[in-house]
């Protein structure tokens, strides 16, 4: 299991690309860490989500 924002969730084996396609996040406002380690949008396609990983995702909100 994999705890993405806090909740559980069975995603093991499968790249953060590939999760992030099945999520309504705009990747030109996110950042994601795993671990505590903040992962560059450049390595999304070949990261991949193993058991145990903890992830932890941030949108970008303008204003003023």
């Amino acid at each position: 299991m994999v705890r993405v924002n806090g909740k559980e969730t069975d995603i093991c084996g499968i790249s953060v690309a590939d999760y992030l396609k099945t999520t309504s996040y705009d990747l030109r406002f996110i950042a994601l860490e795993i671990n505590e380690k903040i992962v560059p949008k450049s390595q999304y396609k070949e990261t991949i989500i193993e058991d145990g990983d903890r992830i932890e995702i941030v949108s970008f909100v303008g204003g003023g």
